[in-house]
């Protein structure tokens, strides 16, 4: 019989062994058991050392045999720590190797699963759609630019064709523009009067010569 089936109570060589879940369960209990045990161990301890003490003086031989109690229930404490120290590394390596089954066994699962979604793909059908996919996007990249073009609605000019006509155009008006300014040149200008300007008045003539000579004179002051 294995060590687990000695544990746990196991079958012989034909029987399941305990699953990771009822050993680590199995170890628990152990655990609690023996806490407990060590609990009443250390109680036990203190209960004989009060009665060394109190026998120290007056009964030197129930005193030894309180201590001699004493260093049994020590050695079985000493025993219990140990065993605990063990059973919990043992709970933590079946611990961890759950969870690594447990892991391991859903990886597979994802694998299974990836496998049976990818059963029914072909990698050149893959090829092929995603090539249609590209000359759809493109075809209607193509389309969205025909629609965005400026259209004349059936009529279609040559911009450079029409820049040549506005040139004529210009060259026209600016032509008749100067032929209207020559025009003028020949436009009949008034005849110089033949007759003498009338002269003015003596006394005006005076009055003016005198507002002269007044002016000279204040220039004269001023400097």
């Amino acid at each position: 019989m294995s060590v687990f089936g000695k544990l746990f109570g196991g079958g012989g060589k034909g029987g399941k062994g305990p699953s990771p879940q009822e050993a680590i369960q199995k170890l628990r209990e152990t655990e609690e058991m023996l806490t407990k045990k060590q609990e009443y161990l250390e109680q036990k301890i203190d209960a004989e050392l009060i009665t060394a003490k109190k026998n120290g003086t007056k009964n030197k031989r129930a005193a030894l045999q309180a201590l001699k109690r004493k260093k049994r229930y020590e050695k079985q404490l000493a025993q219990i720590d140990g065993t605990l120290s063990t059973i919990e590394f043992q709970r933590e390596a079946l611990e961890n190797a759950n969870t690594n089954t447990e892991v391991l066994k859903n990886m597979g699962f994802a694998a299974k699963a990836m496998k049976t979604a990818h059963e029914n793909m072909d990698i050149d059908k893959v090829d092929d759609l995603m090539q249609d996919i590209t000359e759809q996007q493109e075809l209607a990249q193509e389309i969205s630019d025909a629609i965005s073009r400026p259209v004349g609605f059936g009529e279609d000019y040559d911009e450079d064709e029409l820049l040549a006509e506005l040139e004529e155009l210009e060259q026209e008006e600016l032509d008749k523009n100067l032929l209207e300014i020559g025009g003028t040149e020949d436009v009949p200008l008034p005849n110089v009067p033949s007759n003498p300007l009338p002269k003015k008045p003596v006394a005006q003539r005076k009055r003016e010569e005198e507002d002269e000579d007044d002016m000279e004179e204040l220039k004269a002051w001023a400097m």
